[in-house]
């Protein structure tokens, strides 16, 4: 499990990179997270039609055929313009609100406020990303989950007229949460199982813990010294 939590940060990290994250991630500017979630969330996107598909075809009482494209198609324009759009929104909030300074991590309130408040774009602690990422991603899960609601539904129930529209829109919501609960499930994982930096090899994790241990040592062998010396006294 360890393997596939590290092939998911190597994949996110490999994307961030590909799209010049590391420079904005390194920079004052700090993360903006869209540079996260869409590659990811495109990468979701054949696995979120299949499941909800199944859901909204079973609350539907219908076929997993008769509601695969109108659930493609609903997932394709919330994931490429709902998403982003929202995104573009929560930015403009963050900025109008006063969440572009810096909090700090010293405290508890300002670890929260840095993933809550500036979750839609990071301030650049990235020693800290390991964990600020998913933590982020799990807050911002919300809006994109009544964003991707909404644009589902009116698009689902354009594209099946004849379906109940009450139905329609339940189904829709229920297929949505258990999309979205998949997608939390993973970055629960990730937040879990992320390391800092210094420490995935976990050998370099407390680099002054070996001078301590030195220290420790010959401190002991100083003793032992005087020790010995009274003995022979």
């Amino acid at each position: 499990m360890k393997s596939e939590a590290r092939l998911i940060r190597s994949l996110a990290y490999v994307i961030v990179l590909m799209l010049g994250g590391e420079s904005i991630a390194r920079a004052d500017m700090g993360l903006p997270m869209i540079v996260v979630t869409m590659p990811l969330m495109v990468i979701a996107l054949i696995p979120v039609i299949i499941i909800e598909a199944l859901i909204l075809g079973r609350r539907m009482r219908t076929t997993f055929k008769s509601v695969l494209w109108p659930v493609s198609a609903a997932n394709l324009v919330s994931t490429l313009i709902g998403i982003p759009v929202t995104w573009i929104l929560l930015v403009g909030l963050e900025i109008i609100t006063g969440g572009g300074g810096t909090f700090g991590l010293d405290t508890a309130l300002g670890r929260f406020l840095s993933v809550t408040w500036q979750s839609p774009w990071l301030i650049p602690y990235e020693h800290n990303f390991y964990w600020m990422i998913p933590m982020a991603q799990l807050v911002l899960l919300i809006p994109f989950f009544f964003a991707s609601y909404f644009i589902e539904r009116l698009i689902v129930k354009r594209m099946m007229p004849k379906e109940d529209p009450k139905e329609v829109k339940r189904g829709v919501f229920t297929a949505n949460l258990g999309s979205y609960a998949l997608l939390s499930i993973v970055w629960l994982y990730l937040l879990f199982t992320g390391s800092p930096p210094d420490s995935q090899d976990g050998h370099r994790a407390n680099p002054p813990t070996t001078q301590n241990h030195v220290h420790s040592n010959s401190h002991k062998n100083s003793l032992n010294e005087r020790k010995l010396k009274e003995h022979l006294k």
